[in-house]
Parts: C-alpha cells; structure tokens; sequence
C-alpha cells in the first residue's frame, strides 16, 4: 500500500507533531475517553467535564500560533448550519432550553472537525487519535460480552438496563443500537489494516485483533439496523468505489451480497437471539412503533415545512400526532434525517446534510485506509435512517473526528503560513469567547438540568412504586433542593420550574396544614414554566394542580382543558383531568369518564385504575 493508507500529511504539515498539536491530542483524547465510557455522554451530569474539555479543546487551537487559521473548506461548510441553528432555536423554537442543549451538541460537533482537521496536521497525532478510538471500541466490546455472559442488566455508572434492552449488549452505552452502529464504523478500517499489505506484522497482528473483538460486540449489540447499515455500506462502496472497472464493481458487490448472506445465514442457526430479533422483523413486517415516530416527525415538517418546529421541538410538537394507544415518549424521532427536518425545516436539512453530502462526494475516491474509514463514516450515515445518533454526543465526537481524518487525506488543502498580527488577536477573541461559552454558559445548563433529572427521576420512582410521600419525606426534601438550586442555576429551563410545582404540590402531603401556600408557589412554579414555554401539556397540568390546592377549581378547570388540547391521545392528561373533576361531588360522573378514556389509553395505567375505583364506589354509595 502507498503511504497515503497512513492517513498521509498531503497538504505539507510539519514532519513531527508539535506541543500545541499533543495538547490538543491529549484534550480530545481525555473528552473522547470521558464521554464514551459515561453512557456516550446522554446523562447531562457527565455533559459538564465534556464541556469544560471542548473549551479548552477550542481555546488551546485558537491559542496556538502556528495551528491553521484560516480553516479548511470542509469545515466552513458547516459553519452557517451551526449559526441557523442557534437562530431557530433563540427566535423560532417553543422549547428554548431543550433547543439550546440540542445545539450545543452540534456546536461540539462542528469544534471537534474544525479542530482535528485544521489543529491535528501530523500523521502521528492522527494516528493517536485512531488509537484512542480504537481502545474505546475494544473496552466497548469487552463491557458488551460482560454483559451478554455475567450480568445483563448492567450498564455504566451503576444504573440499570432498561427491560426492552436485557439480553441485547450496549457496552459502554445505555443502547444497544448505538454499539452496533459504533462497530460498524470500526470495522472497515480494522479490517483494511488487518488483511492489506505493505503494514508492520505487529500492527496487522493488533488489527486483526481488534476486528475480532469488533466483530464481537456487533453480533452482541443485536442491532438489526447496524447488520443491514454495514452490508449496504460495503456493497455500495464495492459497486461505486473508484480504480475499478465496471464488471469487477459488480462482482465486487455480488462477493459482498454473498459473504453477508453466509454470515447472516450462520449467525441466524447458530445465535438464538439474532433468530429471535430476525423473526420478530418478519413478523412485525418491519417496524411498529419507528413508523409511528416518523410519521409524527414528517407531519411536524409539514405543518413547518421551511423553518420547522424549532430546535428540540420534537418530543413536545409529537403530541399533537400522537396516535391512540401509543404510549411511547419518543424524545427523538429514531431518524437523525426526519429529526432535522421537522426541527429545522428544509433550511436547516440543506444546510446540514447537503454540506455533508458535498463533503462525502468530495471524499468518495479515497483508497486505502482513508477509504475503509470512509466506508464506516458511511455505514453510520445509513444508520441515522432508524436511530438518532447525533444526539449522543460521544457518537457525534467520534464521526467528527474520523470524518476529519479522512478529509484530511482525500481533500487536500494548504494553509496561509505563521499567523500575522491580526490573526493571533483574532484567535485570542475566538479562544476567550470558547472558554466563555463552555464554562459560564453551557455548563450552568448541563449542571441544571442533571439537578432536575436527578430529582424527577426520584420522584418518579415514588410514584411507579407506590411509595408513601409522607415516608420519603427526606427523599423528597432532597428533591426539592435540587430542583431549587437548578432554577437558581437555569432559569431558562422551563422543565425545572414545573418539576418544582410538582415538588411543592407533593409536600402538600407531608405538611398538609400548607396546602394552600404551598399551592400558591406551585402556581408561581408553573406559571414560570409557561412563561417559558405554553405548548407543553405538563405545564398546565402543573399550574391546574397549583390552583385546586387553592381552592380555586374552576380556573384550574381551565388548565386542564388546554392540557388536553396539546396532548389528547395522553393517558397521564386524562388522569389529571379526572382527578380534578373528582374534587367536586357533582362531577363524579365526568370524572369517571375521564378516567376510563385514561384507561383506554393505557390499561395498565395504576393510578388511573386506583382513581375510577374510588370514583366508581362513591357512585354506588350515592342515593
């Protein structure tokens, strides 16, 4: 092989890296390290540290006077969809806070390809870099076959597997899809190393290891997204891949068809739970609940077809699609495609995904190893189709940083030389304001919202388990400090300020003798919240619970109403409103009505059974 399958200085950087170039290494290393092992960085406690690295990543690039300045064109590309963005979500987007967080993950994206392209020019950083995602992918894989053999309900930082994934491995991940899918962008080019030629014995003998071990946690994540991503990379790499003749592209991709079939045809005889994940596909005939998701994703974009729903939007703007009998809370829409286009509209989807695609197409020649990883970058590209990759930031980083990679090989570019006067300031400004960004704005926001995760999920799981609130007095206290300082510290998180009515309504039944004052700072809460946001159902439902605890029932009706406006096919919604008819003797009646649609939603909704029970026997003890 020549020496461009090394990732090659092609654009004349220096023959050795130099301290600035290891800094930057070392700091996107630690973030890479950080945020993949901590659940891909989904928890937004975890979120912080990540920040605080991306600044510093930022600030020692800009800081450096012999780093690129000027910018390679690929990354600039990207630059007015990360400014669109922040436009929808300041002026457009009726979920700001949720928004902003969506942001900052593209914002990081668009850092970390800026930098390793324009900041990691010597092949020896690059390869660090391959090394340190490599290591990550095989302590993945090595979490994964814990977890399929000794413990399948672990995951990281001593949380639990959710039920629906048990049995399917998620490594260093809560999901198990984003494993799959984050081997089949480690597969290529481990195997282009491993089996190609002209390479030191030992750093084959290490590939074909660690291609193995890919192989490993691909089969165990069970993703079927992830098996078919991969085939349909390699096979259109191997009929559109270049150097090639026409016939031998066929065959190519007919040995490739072949080849994935055996293996599938194995898999499927000698693995039980790929036998049972293929036979639910065929039985299922595709997907159920991805169409449901998608559908209400396309219908947003067409209620907002230019400018879309607004950043973040999704999961809030779902509810008015919601179907009967779906009781999924999607959060994304499981197509990183849709979830752009019914946020941002087809401004924000253009300026995205057709700048990739005018990278891609610029990169598509690439040989070698620059093109095994090309054809991961485009496994991973076929995969956002049924998942939302983007939105874990560990995942995000890692795509940046091998796309960047493989930019610098198969896109070549030259840099002005030494900064000038003008430049080093200009730096200096980019440097302060990445450091700004990252310590005093981004992370105030991770740090409330894990506050508020924290607590909601404390109060949640009193109410799935039934538990006693006068009891969990001291758990509840502890939430309630958390949410009280997440306010303090976001003020713009309209979702902690209706977790803190939900609190101060809860207290009520500790300190019963307080209902109505403690009703009147839920009512505060609530409006706080909505002042923020008026399209979430939550919110209404908080502030009507603020206002019966006041003994104001007909304007909590009120509130009710227009929560189940916004969220009609809700069990929970139906419940509330049941639960304040039920507070007046001459609407027991409705209230029972209300309850049994929320049952009709949900059957196995507890509380709502609970409720039309009591309903149900004052009914019968009526004269």
């Amino acid at each position: 092989m020549g020496s461009e399958d090394r990732f090659p200085a092609t654009d004349g950087p220096p023959a050795a890296a130099t301290r600035g170039e290891w800094l930057r290494v070392c700091l996107l290393s630690a973030n890479l390290a950080w945020t993949t092992l901590c659940l891909g960085g989904f928890l937004p406690g975890t979120r912080v540290a990540m920040a605080v690295m991306s600044a510093l990543l930022v600030a020692a690039h800009f800081l450096d006077p012999r780093a690129a300045r000027r910018g390679h064109p690929a990354a600039w590309l990207f630059v007015p969809f990360v400014a669109y963005a922040a436009a929808n979500v300041e002026w457009l987007s009726p979920v700001r806070w949720l928004g902003w967080l969506d942001w900052i993950n593209w914002a990081q994206a668009l850092a970390i390809f800026w930098v390793v392209l324009n900041g990691v020019p010597s092949r020896a950083g690059r390869a660090a870099l391959a090394w340190v995602v490599a290591v990550l992918g095989v302590t993945a894989c090595a979490m994964a076959a814990y977890q399929h053999f000794e413990a399948p309900s672990w995951i990281m930082l001593g949380r639990t597997q959710a039920p629906q994934f048990v049995g399917r491995s998620s490594g260093c991940f809560g999901i198990p899809n984003s494993l799959g899918v984050f081997m089949a962008l480690l597969i290529p080019p481990a195997a282009a190393l491993a089996w190609e030629g002209g390479r030191a014995a030992w750093l084959r003998v290490l590939a074909a290891a660690a291609l193995c071990a890919f192989a490993v946690g691909f089969v165990l994540a069970i993703s079927r997204g992830a098996w078919i991503a991969l085939a349909g990379a390699c096979v259109l790499r191997a009929l559109l891949g270049p150097g090639y003749s026409i016939a031998r592209r066929i065959a190519s991709s007919l040995a490739v068809v072949g080849a994935v079939a055996l293996a599938a045809v194995v898999l499927y005889l000698a693995f039980p739970l790929m036998r049972e994940r293929v036979d639910q596909l065929v039985r299922d005939a595709g997907e159920r609940t991805r169409p449901v998701m998608w559908l209400g994703a396309w219908r947003i974009f067409e209620a907002h077809p230019i400018l879309g729903g607004g950043g973040g939007g999704y999961d809030v703007l779902f509810e008015a699609y919601r179907p009967q009998g779906f009781r999924d809370q999607p959060i994304y829409a499981h197509c990183d495609y849709l979830n752009t286009l019914c946020d941002y509209g087809a401004l924000g989807f253009v300026l995205l995904f057709g700048a990739a695609a005018a990278v891609g197409w610029r990169c598509a020649g690439a040989r070698g190893l620059a093109g095994a990883a090309f054809t991961g970058l485009l496994a991973f590209s076929l995969h956002l189709l049924v998942d939302f990759h983007l939105k874990i930031p560990a995942l995000a980083m890692i795509v940046a940083t091998v796309g960047a990679c493989v930019v610098r090989v198969a896109w070549p570019s030259t840099d002005p030389g030494p900064a000038g006067a003008a430049s080093r300031a200009a730096g200096v400004l980019a440097a302060a304001a990445a450091l700004g960004f990252g310590l005093f704005w981004a992370v105030p926001k991770f740090q409330a919202e894990e506050w508020r995760r924290q607590a909601r999920e404390s109060i949640d799981k009193m109410a799935s388990g039934g538990a006693d609130v006068v009891r969990e007095r001291a758990a509840l206290a502890e939430a309630r400090g958390r949410l009280a300082r997440a306010v303090a510290r976001d003020p713009g998180n309209a979702r902690a300020w209706s977790d803190k009515a939900y609190a101060d309504s809860l207290w009520a039944l500790v300190e019963p003798a307080r209902t109505v004052e403690l009703g009147a700072e839920a009512e505060a809460d609530a409006r706080r919240a909505l002042a923020l946001s008026s399209v979430v159902s939550e919110f209404w439902i908080r502030l009507g619970t603020g206002l019966d605890m006041e003994r104001r029932w007909a304007d909590g009706g009120d509130c009710f109403v227009q929560a189940l406006k916004i969220a009609p096919m809700r069990a929970d919604t139906w419940y509330y409103r049941a639960y304040h008819l039920s507070l007046s003797s001459s609407e027991t009646g409705p209230a029972e009505a209300a309850a049994s649609i929320s049952l009709r939603l949900d059957p196995e909704f507890l509380l709502a059974q609970s409720l039309r029970q009591r309903l149900e026997a004052r009914s019968n003890q009526s004269p």
